[in-house]
């Protein structure tokens, strides 16, 4: 297979590049660093049918995206997040099930000298296997140890690395002997465009009872204010009403004024005494009635099998 000249892949770089932001509505700006061509190859395969990886140097990725301003001045947006190791995946399906798919494929590594930690590393307390002969590896890094049948045994755990923090040689020599994998590599979401704007991937997190939650606090400071303030508005109106229908009914007790509404509360107020009598009496009215057809029962019964006995006695004469 012969390879294409340099100009001819910039301009094919160039086509796919527009094509592709014509085409898909949605781009997950991506951060690559330690991702090797193997596991690139794998998160490509993984996003068969949901979207595209597409990796460039940035400043082809920049011209491209000048170049194509004019059809879409929104793109502009992307510039400012290009720069370091990025790429773009662009999709059209739901962000959060391709997010997950690219979260998904990450891969466990050793720690290496200089490389800066993307996690603290805490080594447990374990029997390490290995002989004595390295016990002043372990003193020079102030890790406590004894010796255990012929082996070195972590006595306490130890923070070894710190979060953020460059991976010395020692630590990482450390963790090489004992076959610790501490840190795992995948692509990065950076930021996500959608629509013409861009967020954070943070945003993908807030669920729709979220939103709803804020939106019924936001209703509720709504109406407090306006309460507060004697501003009617439509959150406020509803307590308004209720809060005036009480301010009635406390009127109406206290003077000879009456309606409907208020007639039943005032006989209670006058004459508690007869609403007390009158709950007792509908039960035991209710027992009382239980009883009558339990005993119509039994006497239907009673009657039943006095027939029955004069049909045996009939028989017989």
């Amino acid at each position: 297979m012969v390879r294409e000249d340099k100009t001819t892949w910039k301009s094919n770089y160039f086509v796919k590049i527009i094509q592709y932001l014509d085409e898909y509505p949605k781009v997950f700006i991506v951060g690559a660093d330690n991702v090797g061509s193997k596991q690139m190859q794998q998160i490509r395969i993984s996003l068969r049918g949901k979207g595209e990886l597409l990796m460039g140097k940035n400043t082809m990725m920049r011209k491209a995206i000048r170049g194509h301003l004019e059809n879409n001045p929104q793109l502009e947006k992307l510039l400012p997040y290009i720069k370091g190791n990025v790429g773009f995946v662009f999709t059209k399906e739901d962000l959060n099930e391709v997010r997950e798919i690219i979260r998904s494929n990450k891969v466990a590594a050793p720690a290496k000298a200089g490389a800066i930690a993307p996690i603290d590393v805490k080594v447990a307390p374990i029997n390490t296997g290995l002989g004595p002969e390295k016990t002043s590896f372990f003193q020079a890094l102030a890790i406590p140890t004894k010796i255990t049948r012929g082996t070195i045994e972590i006595l306490s755990d130890v923070h070894l690395i710190h979060k953020s923090e460059k991976v010395g040689a020692s630590e990482a020599t450390l963790l090489q002997m004992l076959k610790i994998y501490p840190f795992s590599y995948g692509l990065n979401i950076e930021q996500v465009y959608e629509a013409g704007s861009i967020f954070s991937p943070d945003v993908l997190d807030i669920t729709q009872e979220d939103i709803l939650a804020k939106f019924i606090q936001g209703v509720a400071n709504v109406a407090s204010v306006s309460l507060a303030i004697g501003y009617p508005t439509t959150a406020s109106v509803p307590h308004s009403v209720v809060n005036g229908f009480k301010n009635v009914l406390a009127v109406a007790l206290g003077t000879e004024i009456t309606f409907p509404a208020v007639e039943q509360l005032k006989a209670y107020l006058e004459d508690p005494s007869a609403f007390a009598a009158a709950a007792p009496a509908a039960s035991a009215g209710g027992d009382g009635d239980a009883e009558e057809d339990k005993q119509e029962e039994k006497k239907e019964e009673e009657e039943e099998e006095e027939s029955d006995d004069d049909m045996g006695f009939g028989l017989f004469d």
